[in-house]
């Protein structure tokens, strides 16, 4: 399947404003490049284990929309056949208007042939199974191999939200709850994204896991990765909301009982998560960090110590690190 890429060059403040505007003659699911900063909360809500570098916002914007390519030559927009020049008139027409009442910018227009991809699953070849030393982590699109059948299997979607955990931060924190884990193991899973940690401990033999996360997102990515690794319903609950700061979240996962607390956060949202964290956890737990790029190591570990937490150990993997601490 082709598509044609419809690019427009504006201005950050009129983002959302064309995108409306564009939705109402078909255009949909738009593209957005820009450089403005993130806000701390879309910092906490990014499921990436690193911000990427970006360059100073110069209140430059791009918006890519993308329209199916029919067989014929012609472009299917709202289910009717369309030319080229009969959108890029549509679309000249509504920024023309919008340039009445505001600053738009520039407002050019670039139109690419986009190369024949699968949008829906594209994104697969990203990810491969791999080992975090005796276990195999694999998406469902791959097959065991025979010489890993006596292995702990995980069976691990991401989706499009969330990793696989072949990040070294989710390796970091999977090697630590072989360290940690016990048949009697109640575990809070801060950030639960894909349920990877969870799946984890609980195969290990924990006896229960509390998942938490910002992206509604991870409540079907929990749900399907729960059954395609047989874990029981009542083994693994899940619930949306920041435990930092919503005291409902706090009452809800409860205090004093957890065994393990892991979180491979940004190193910027463990610091106020972990003197919150502490309440949560029984004494003698034991409290599992990670995304933490080696710079911020001194931050967390600091963080860490002020909430009076004593620290076990700090592993390293690459470029990342994992502090593992206990509430005495």
């Amino acid at each position: 399947m082709k598509w044609k890429k419809f690019k427009i060059k504006t201005k950050t403040e009129a983002e959302d404003i064309i995108i409306s505007t564009l939705y109402d003659i078909g255009l949909e699911g738009a593209q957005i490049e820009d450089n403005v900063p993130l806000t701390a909360l879309e910092k906490e809500q990014m499921f990436v284990d690193i911000l990427p570098q970006m360059a100073e916002d110069d209140g430059t914007a791009y918006l890519s929309f993308f329209v199916e390519e029919t067989e014929e030559g012609g472009l299917l927009l709202n289910g009717e056949s369309k030319t080229e020049e009969d959108i890029l008139k549509a679309v000249k027409e509504e920024l023309d208007g919008l340039r009445d009442f505001m600053d738009i910018g520039e407002g050019s227009i670039a139109v690419d042939e986009t190369e024949d991809i699968d949008w829906i699953n594209n994104w697969k070849q990203y990810f491969k199974q791999f080992y975090v030393d005796d276990i195999l982590i694999i998406p469902s699109w791959e097959e065991v191999k025979e010489e890993d059948k006596d292995r702990m299997i995980i069976h691990i979607d991401p989706g499009t939200a969330f990793g696989t955990g072949m990040h070294e931060t989710t390796q970091l924190c999977i090697r630590q709850l072989k360290k940690y884990v016990t048949e009697d193991t109640e575990m809070l899973d801060v950030g639960t994204g894909s349920g990877i940690l969870s799946i984890v401990a609980l195969k290990l033999g924990a006896k229960h896991a509390v998942g938490t996360d910002l992206d509604p997102c991870a409540v079907p990515a929990v749900e399907e990765n729960k059954e395609a690794n047989e874990i029981p319903v009542q083994d693994f609950d899940m619930m949306i909301g920041n435990i930092i700061d919503d005291k409902d979240v706090q009452d809800a996962v409860g205090y004093e009982k957890y065994d393990i607390v892991a979180a491979n956060i940004l190193a910027d949202v463990l610091v106020p998560l972990t003197p919150v964290i502490v309440n949560q956890m029984k004494k003698g737990g034991i409290y599992i960090t990670s995304g933490i790029i080696d710079q911020k190591e001194e931050t967390v570990v600091k963080a860490v110590k002020d909430a009076g937490l004593e620290i076990l150990e700090v592993t390293y993997q690459g470029e990342w690190v994992s502090v593992t601490a206990r509430k005495n």
